[in-house]
């Protein structure tokens, strides 16, 4: 069976109603439902709606709380750190990147950071977020499980602490690069799982250095650094910013969400947004930004390459497809979501 095409506002009503009757209020449940469906809509499949279930696995379990009273614990003129009081990710990240933007437009630049905040989907709807402002976004976490031993080593005690930028452009598609220190991330894993998919080689490795391609035995293996060695320090790095300096967990501190439901995650984010008004011409930096894209996209290209992309334009492009054809839902992930809303009492997918 193909994968279904649901239009998105019907996968985001699904989703609020989901997670009102699971306890957020009214309110809060429409914010994380919106940004899980704006995953969805991006292309970050093993970020969007396959969540719900192991969101609603922690919330049942009383793992986070669902009336958090996110709040400014420590402020600077150009920074400030939040605590979200153990609530969804989503919640604490958007109100970060919200005083971000507001601090960036009076000082430059500003930095944000959270703890105990929890997963919030893929990384660059954070650093998105500065894009209406014709600002810079940058966003950093500690990943909500760790995937990824030291360099060398076989003791997991670091995740894929991914990376976002998210660039203006002026008639050319924002630059938004969104990436794990992985060279996977673990949803892309879950994702292939539930698609019955094998990975390619590469992603992961077992204990003894061999190739792990069946998503169903990545608890066998751990995932990949990007470049080596580099991409460990840089993953250590990330989590330091994102994680140790917000006083949130960290190496062996780090929650496993997948495993245990009930433990606070302590999870750090953080959020960085630079506006460039304060360099000069915002007009003028976006028609810099257009001409570098058009310069790269129009450079020689090798051997049997038909196009050169941009970072962010073939998720551009899944956007625009999505938002005019629907959502492609696996079968599995449908079958999924149907047992859910029986068992929730609500309507399903398809008549919601």
């Amino acid at each position: 069976m193909p994968d279904s095409r649901i239009p998105a506002p019907q996968v985001c009503r699904f989703l609020a109603t989901a997670l009102e009757r699971l306890g957020l209020p009214a309110d809060d449940a429409r914010t994380v439902a919106e940004l899980m469906t704006e995953a969805e809509v991006q292309g970050s499949d093993g970020h969007g709606v396959i969540r719900l279930v192991p969101y609603a696995r922690r919330i049942r379990a009383g793992g986070m709380n669902l009336h958090p009273d996110i709040r400014v614990v420590k402020e600077k003129a150009g920074m400030a750190l939040l605590d979200g009081d153990n609530g969804m990710g989503h919640l604490v990240m958007k109100k970060a990147a919200e005083i971000a933007i507001g601090k960036a437009r009076h000082c430059g630049v500003a930095w944000v950071g959270a703890r105990l905040s929890n997963h919030a989907g893929p990384a660059s709807l954070y650093a998105r977020m500065a894009l209406p402002h014709d600002m810079i976004g940058l966003y950093f976490a500690v990943g909500n499980a760790n995937h990824l031993p030291p360099w060398g080593g076989l003791d997991m005690l670091l995740s894929t602490n991914p990376i976002a930028v998210a660039v203006p452009a002026g008639e050319e598609p924002p630059v938004v690069l969104d990436m794990a220190t992985t060279v996977a991330a673990y949803g892309k894993v879950k994702a292939k799982a539930q698609r019955g998919e094998q990975m390619p080689v590469g992603w992961m490795i077992d204990r003894q250095g061999e190739p792990l391609t069946d998503p169903k035995r990545a608890d066998e293996g751990f995932l990949m650094p990007i470049g080596g060695y580099k991409g460990y320090g840089l993953a250590m790095i990330v989590g330091l910013l994102a994680g140790s300096l917000n006083g949130a967990a960290m190496g062996s501190e780090t929650i496993d969400f997948n495993q245990d439901p009930v433990t606070v995650t302590n999870t750090g984010q953080a959020i960085l947004v630079i506006d460039p008004d304060a360099f000069g011409e915002v007009a003028g930096f976006k028609a810099r930004v257009d001409k570098l894209v058009r310069e790269l996209r129009a450079s020689e290209r090798m051997p049997g390459v038909d196009r050169i992309w941009m970072p962010g334009e073939q998720s551009h492009e899944k956007r625009l497809a999505n938002e005019r054809e629907g959502l492609a839902l696996p079968p599995a992930l449908r079958r999924q979501l149907d047992d859910f809303a029986r068992e929730m009492g609500i309507p399903q997918l398809s008549d919601t």
